[in-house]
């Protein structure tokens, strides 16, 4: 009887061996696997993943302080100008109007309180800028153009000395009528 106890025994045994060993292991092996790949691939949190190699490719070798104040990744931020510009200028003896809406294209979240500290300095010299103009030479697509790319100047030019920072990437006219 003693042999028929140590022949129930064993098969119990190796029941809970080959279950460890052909269910359990494998299955814990691919789950291993999958969310090891998933980390590498950039999938899950912390994983290097295309990041990792996007932020090498951009390093431009300055100090890790620079690499953590970069605002190139950050998104864009659109600042109206508001009210809309309506100025006039004389052309061959007709008096002309120019109205003009801007907006500012800026990525470091602090510009727009910047652009609204400094906003009366900012809309008085685009106000002397685009009175200043030819009905002739903003009449052309080159000279709205060179008229969008003086305005960023000024822009940038006020927040450089007011800040320290000139802020601002880009000025887009979102209405530009002549009359």
């Amino acid at each position: 009887m003693a042999d028929d106890d140590k022949d129930q025994e064993k098969p119990k045994g190796s029941m809970v061996t080959k279950i460890l060993l052909f269910g359990v292991l494998p299955l814990m092996t691919a789950i291993v696997l999958v969310v090891g790949g998933l980390f590498i691939a950039g999938v899950l949190p912390g994983g290097s993943g295309g990041d990792h190699a996007v932020v090498e490719e951009g390093h431009d070798g300055g100090s890790e302080e620079d690499a953590g104040d970069s605002t190139a990744d950050m998104p864009a931020v659109y600042i109206p100008i508001d009210p809309a510009f309506v100025v006039n200028f004389a052309s061959q003896g007709r008096a002309r109007f120019l109205q003009i809406t801007v907006e500012v294209m800026a990525r470091d979240p602090k510009v727009p309180e910047h652009i609204e500290q400094h906003l009366p300095v900012i809309r008085n010299n685009l106000m002397l800028l685009f009175s200043s103009q030819t009905y002739d030479s903003v009449s052309t697509l080159e000279g709205k153009e060179a008229l969008r790319e003086e305005a960023l100047s000024v822009i940038q030019e006020i927040l450089q000395e007011e800040t320290g920072d000139p802020g601002v990437e880009a000025v887009y006219f979102t209405s530009f009528v002549m009359q």
